[in-house]
């Protein structure tokens, strides 16, 4: 695991060897002065030399100064090192998630990424920075303090063999136990997050059910289970202090008692025995500072794990396969997407290669470059699975898709997914103005095809009553504008890609007929050369399509044109009339 982890915190590697040396000075500076006190006790008061008093008294002040400046040289050091180390392990996590399929987002919870980017990420550079100063600060001062105690008295030392073996023991067994539950308290705060952001999310559906008291409750419960386990990993890291303060008066008064007899025999001088009660408070705190660098080593270790499995994770889908064409300067360059047909040569897929059941079984067909396809079907139908195939946003398990006379693994995604525009059911804009959301489409787009994008998708008719127009800002996921908005910003974000595959999810269910109408003659009309596949409920949204494809069980059932299936097709035929009725009644 540290090797897994090193190179991230490699760039800083001087800063760290150089904190180190400083928390080792600090301590071993520190050390010297008990020494020099024991001098001014046992030779200058002892002798009434007051020169020889504040020679040493000098001595000490200047010890402690140059501890000082020790001490801060390792602060400055541990912070550039810990937080430095930190940013780069959330960038690696965030920059490998964006590597990954759908099948590996799912492997992990939303809320579980979000803790292993931030608290789990805080946790270790934590470690870093701690560890950095007290690892090694808490060692050096124990051995140190150690070998200066034996040398001032060997049989008083003895006690060390009686108070050492129960520290060792106490902080074995509170690692032993505290080490599982810190596991499980990452893993409560996962859930505990992905309650908060469900609710956040969905704010307006939870308001709309009348639901607060039901989410609230919700939110109690795994609030409840997160209290609860911190309180078992804490309660036992806190009663380590308790026990190991007992151990150290213990072995303190035990001094007192053994190294009172000694000055009082003559044995030990005054001052000898000070700087002996010096070094034991060292000693323990030394001890005390390490078991708490164990506990917090404990969760750190429960952090890196679950850092490392984001980071271990194997992206489902890569560019291993891409080809590679040979330009006529002779250069080797990734292959390109030349045009927008599609062919589905035997498909099938599931989304656990364990499962029985497959979701598309056995598809074969062949879409023209220009085309426009509609796709029609009941729900679960697997019309969203079907397209989801085509920018690899999924792998098909069996067969073949292939866009542009070249499968889709032999491009890399960048290129494939450059080429191919989709617009999902769920329409996702971000914070920001509509200028910036629009950019994601053609970042080089200017003025003039920013508005001829949104003509085509007829999100003109309300930017243009808006003050700020293309400036005006979306908030938070585009909550700003209605559902009907959103889609048409999606659509004209797409349309700015000007792509070979134009796929649209169900895209204008939010609009109305009319509406839908002018988006499709918008596209006839500007995106000839673009592969046009719309998936719809509505009928009227597709008769006019070149190729119709009718799903049912996660199968082509039919295909052709509208007056075909019409003859052909008693699924289409029903859902055909069936809405046309329905507007009868609504007229």
């Amino acid at each position: 695991m540290i090797k897994r982890l090193w190179p991230h915190a490699r760039p800083y590697a001087r800063w760290i060897g150089l904190g180190v040396a400083c928390s080792a000075s600090e301590a071993i500076f520190e050390l010297l002065i008990p020494l020099v006190m024991s001098d001014i006790v046992d030779v200058g008061i002892a002798g009434g030399d007051q020169t020889y008093i504040m020679k040493k008294g000098v001595l000490m002040v200047v010890l402690a100064l140059v501890s000082l400046f020790f001490g801060l040289g390792s602060a400055v050091c541990s912070s550039v090192a810990g937080q430095g180390f930190g940013a780069n392990l959330r960038r690696a996590e965030y920059d490998h998630i964006q590597e990954f399929a759908f099948s590996n987002i799912e492997k992990f919870s939303t809320a579980s990424l979000v803790t292993r980017l931030t608290n789990d990420v805080n946790n270790m550079q934590m470690s870093l920075m701690m560890g950095m100063r007290l690892l090694v600060r808490a060692p050096v001062m124990l051995v140190a303090a150690l070998f200066l105690s034996v040398r001032i008295s060997l049989q008083l030392s003895n006690v060390f063999l009686v108070a050492l073996p129960l520290l060792i023991v106490v902080v074995a067994v509170i690692l032993t136990r505290v080490s599982p539950i810190f596991r499980s308290l990452q893993e409560k705060t996962d859930a505990l997050n992905l309650v908060v952001q469900e609710n956040l999310a969905g704010i307006r559906v939870v308001k709309s059910f009348v639901r607060e008291a039901y989410e609230e409750k919700k939110f109690a419960k795994r609030n409840h289970d997160l209290k609860g386990t911190s309180e078992k990993a804490f309660g036992a890291v806190v009663i380590n202090m308790p026990i190991m303060m007992l151990i150290v008066y213990g072995t303190i008064i035990a001094v007192m008692w053994f190294g009172g007899k000694m000055v009082y025999a003559g044995t030990l001088e005054a001052g000898k025995l000070i700087t002996f009660f010096t070094y034991i408070t060292q000693i323990m705190m030394s001890l005390m500072m390490v078991s708490m660098i164990f506990m917090m080593l404990t969760r750190s270790v429960a952090c890196a794990k679950r850092i490392v499995e984001v980071l271990d994770e194997t992206p489902a889908i890569t560019d291993g396969e891409a080809e590679t064409v040979t330009g006529a300067d002779g250069n080797e360059t990734p292959a390109a997407v030349e045009d927008g047909s599609i062919d589905f040569d035997h498909v099938s897929f599931k989304y656990d290669p364990e499962s029985p059941e497959w979701i598309l079984n056995d598809i074969s067909l062949h879409i023209r470059s220009g085309q426009t396809v509609g796709i029609l079907g009941g729900t679960g139908s697997a019309k969203t699975t079907l397209v989801s195939l085509i920018p690899r946003l999924y792998e098909a398990t069996e067969g073949t898709v292939s866009v542009g006379g070249r499968p889709v693994k032999a491009y890399t995604m960048e290129h494939l997914r450059d080429a191919v525009s989709v617009v999902l059911q769920k329409n996702t804009l971000f914070s920001g103005t509509i200028r910036e959301n629009l950019l994601w489409g053609d970042p080089h787009a200017s003025e003039e095809e920013l508005w001829a994008a949104c003509r085509a998708a007829c999100a003109d008719e309300f930017l243009e009553r808006m003050p700020d127009g293309l400036d005006t800002d979306l908030g938070q996921g585009g909550v700003n504008v209605s559902g009907g908005q959103k889609q048409r910003l999606c659509i004209a974000r797409a349309i700015l890609k000007k792509p070979r595959v134009l796929i649209l999810d169900d895209s204008t269910s939010a609009v109305d007929t009319a509406t839908d109408a002018k988006i499709r003659s918008a596209f006839a009309n500007e995106l000839k050369a673009t592969t046009k596949i719309i998936i719809a409920q509505r009928v009227t949204s597709i008769c006019e399509a070149d190729l119709i494809l009718v799903m049912d069980g996660g199968r082509v059932v039919a295909q052709g044109t509208h007056e075909e299936l019409m003859k052909s097709c008693e699924i289409y035929r029903d859902v055909y009339q069936s809405q046309q009725e329905g507007v009868s009644i609504g007229g």
